[in-house]
């Protein structure tokens, strides 16, 4: 039985995309078989691009339960529940914690990918982080996306199309989604709607979030978030002199480590004692002894990957927070043009004003291009001391 146009079922959470999730539906319902629509609407291989915030994920999670589901993505039976719930049997996810997807995960997953579906219609393979793919991984995965199996659907997630992100071979073999920033007041909505969220602390965080659901969640329901991103925005005004400059930058790198290092104690020595006990730790017998000789591996193995999740973890909080600052220079830019434009952070309109005044168009401009170059930096590799610590120069001097 088809949906109800008004009924949102697993799409209600895609929020600000009614075009795209148009485009969904209509693959759904050809999937489906339903004869008043093109069978050409539904591909096996789907790229979903946008901005960060956009819901690419939201998107293709839901995406993956209306094939799953029935009802065309119904929002209440089994099928959905475990897909949102991230428990499906045939539906496979990939979220990197790590800086990349290495070849040897992707090949597992594309060996799963090829068994028949168990109890749904399709075996989904979710990439939520596509851009993350190492060379060898986009390998691995081409070769299944270009001779995919019957019943198999691969929804890949990327900031965009640009080559750095997912490579040319790849995005020409799928249907490419692209999603935009979701408007302030659809924001608003669902976290009233869905997180009960007061309307008032609902409005201003969706205002200052730039557009990106998950920032104004966290912002409009942790006290934490919303003292750091004021500590952030208060930077400019702080760089008086060049002591300031070193000891803004060792605070800004001391809150990205802390953070980082407060995720791993929480979930670190969990996941060691959960893989020791996996692996026969604390057994007695020969069976026991034998197979403890043969853990060290594993265990070096999960460590690794848990420093791999620390450096990451560490890196987004220092993206995030160079996002905020590249959000105050832009207003700043509009300010000092006398553009009649919206602010990214309306409720800091006197500092703008104030750093306006200060730097003007242009002197704003060459610190948001320091800010640029710092984010390029730091995904490249360079030490974040050292890319902090010379953008914050340049914040100071420019």
């Amino acid at each position: 039985m088809p949906v109800n146009p008004q009924d949102d079922g697993v799409f209600a959470d895609v929020i600000g995309q009614p075009e795209a999730v148009q485009v969904l539906r209509t693959a759904v319902a050809a999937s489906h078989g339903d004869v008043d629509v093109p069978t050409a609407a539904m591909t096996h291989a789907w790229l979903f691009t946008g901005p960060p915030g956009s819901g690419r994920s939201v998107a293709a999670r839901a995406f993956a339960a209306a094939l799953e589901c029935p009802d065309r993505g119904c929002g209440h039976c089994v099928h959905c529940h475990a897909v949102l719930a991230r428990t499906h049997g045939d539906v496979r996810t990939i979220n990197p914690e790590g800086l990349s997807i290495t070849v040897r995960e992707m090949r597992a997953v594309v060996q799963m990918a090829a068994r028949r579906p168990g109890s749904a219609p399709w075996q989904i393979v979710l990439i939520e982080d596509a851009d993350r793919l190492t060379e060898g991984a986009s390998n691995a995965l081409l070769k299944s996306i270009e001779e995919p199996p019957p019943r198999t659907v691969f929804l890949l997630c990327s900031p965009s199309t640009h080559p750095d992100d997912v490579s040319v071979t790849i995005r020409s073999r799928c249907r490419v989604l692209s999603l935009r920033i979701p408007p302030v007041a659809a924001i608003s909505d669902v976290l009233v709607r869905r997180d009960g969220i007061d309307p008032e602390m609902a409005d201003w965080a969706a205002s200052v979030a730039a557009g990106h659901v998950g920032r104004a969640r966290r912002l409009a329901r942790d006290g934490e978030a919303r003292d750091q991103r004021s500590r952030i925005l208060a930077l400019p005004g702080a760089l008086r002199s060049m002591g300031d400059v070193f000891t803004e930058a060792g605070d800004l790198l001391a809150t990205a480590k802390g953070e980082a290092k407060s995720v791993a104690e929480r979930r670190d020595g969990a996941e060691l004692e959960e893989l020791k006990t996996a692996l026969g730790a604390g057994g007695t017998g020969k069976g026991a002894v034998g197979a403890a000789r043969g853990t060290a591996g594993v265990v070096k193995d999960l460590e690794r990957r848990q420093k791999s999740r620390a450096t990451r973890t560490e890196r987004d909080v220092l993206d995030r927070a160079l996002v905020d600052l590249s959000g105050f220079y832009r207003d700043a830019i509009a300010r000092g043009l006398g553009a009649s434009v919206a602010l990214t952070n309306p409720d800091m309109a006197r500092e703008v004003d104030t750093a306006a005044s200060r730097f003007g168009a242009v002197g704003a401009l060459r610190r948001l291009d320091a800010i640029l170059a710092c984010r390029e930096a730091i995904e490249q590799n360079v030490k974040p001391q050292i890319a902090v610590e010379a953008m914050m120069m340049k914040l100071y001097r420019a």
